[in-house]
């Protein structure tokens, strides 16, 4: 019956999404989110977990303050037919508001982290993925003012670097992650859709092969990270590699993305954004650092002999084939693009 369950919801949280993306009414959009969001918070709750119970309150109250004020933004400033707002900034920068706020973007932000905090690795890839594809596809409909977008990147990248650095909780990093690449995307919707989706791609592949490790061996703190894979090395250093490339250091494929969106940047004649977003890059990149570093030290039960005489396992292809793709898949794309 539980199974059941999840798999209605589950259609339902997709079959929302695409009413919300498709829509040529802000007012079917608002339905497709409500959809999404009333699909979303069975999928959260676990039996036998108050955590998960207080997040899914935490995060029906946030995402209700977001569809009342988007609502209440396009029914009083706006024609409900078109997408227009051209006649009123105020209504533009109030949608915006509201789309920021339901994906968690800073500094609307507070409540991403808490919210991921108490809930299992399933709804939290959901929730840091597929969750954000409609509010951002509906944000590039509304982008009028570029300077309040460009505050809104630069927030985005500041705030996930600084707070990500004193985190000991894995899920409050990989929220923090979150926040710092919706930055990102928020600079490709300024130029190009295409370019958005394959940052979307390749960072939820990257992601998915990181909370699948994490999902297998219950991992939910850093202190742990120490002893998974002990007796094969090999496999938790191509596993930490995974976090590198969500850094976007060359040459794996998560540093495509940021290559392509840098370029386009620079095309669109925004240096000074795209020179914060390189430098603020360095802050959460250290704690992806951090993050790996655990995979070149020993642990007392352990010898470089040990590790040797242990194979590379399968599950290496399984979990990093897509993330350590690295220059010729990357050449190929961009060449695409």
């Amino acid at each position: 019956m539980i199974n059941f369950y999840k798999i209605l919801f589950s259609n339902l949280l997709v079959s929302s999404t695409l009413i919300s993306i498709s829509s040529i009414t802000w007012f079917s959009a608002w339905i497709g989110l409500e959809m999404n969001l009333l699909s979303m918070l069975p999928l959260m709750k676990t039996h036998n977990n108050n955590l998960a119970a207080e997040a899914s309150i935490k995060y029906f109250i946030v995402q209700a303050m977001a569809s009342a004020t988007l609502l209440f933004s396009i029914v009083l400033f706006s024609n409900l037919n078109f997408f227009n707002f051209n006649s009123s900034p105020i209504a533009s920068m109030m949608v915006n508001l509201a789309l920021i706020l339901k994906m968690g973007a800073a500094p609307l932000h507070f409540w991403l982290p808490e919210i991921v905090s108490g809930l299992k690795w399933a709804p939290i890839f959901t929730l840091l993925t597929w969750q954000k594809i409609a509010p951002m596809i509906l944000l590039s409909y509304s982008m009028k003012s570029v300077l309040f977008i460009s505050m809104i990147i630069v927030l985005s990248s500041l705030i996930s670097g600084v707070q990500g650095m004193n985190q000991v909780c894995l899920r409050k990093i990989m929220a923090y992650s979150s926040i710092n690449h919706m930055g990102w995307m928020m600079c490709t919707l300024m130029g190009s859709i295409n370019l958005w989706f394959y940052y979307f791609v390749i960072y939820s592949l990257t992601t998915l092969n990181i909370l699948l490790v994490m999902n297998k061996f219950r991992l939910f703190y850093f202190t742990q990270l120490n002893k998974l894979f002990t007796y094969n090395k090999p496999l938790k250093f191509f596993f930490m590699l995974n976090f590198i490339s969500l850094g976007g250091l060359p040459p794996f494929s998560g540093f495509l993305p940021k290559w392509m969106t840098i370029n386009l940047i620079i095309s669109l004649n925004y240096q000074a954004l795209g020179l914060a977003l390189i430098s603020l890059t360095l802050l959460s990149l250290f704690f992806y650092c951090r993050l790996t570093f655990s995979s070149l030290t020993f642990n007392l039960a352990e010898s470089l002999i040990s590790t040797q005489i242990n194979k590379l396992s399968s599950l290496f292809f399984l979990f990093n084939l897509s993330t350590l793709s690295i220059l010729p898949l990357s050449f190929a794309i961009a060449q695409f693009y």
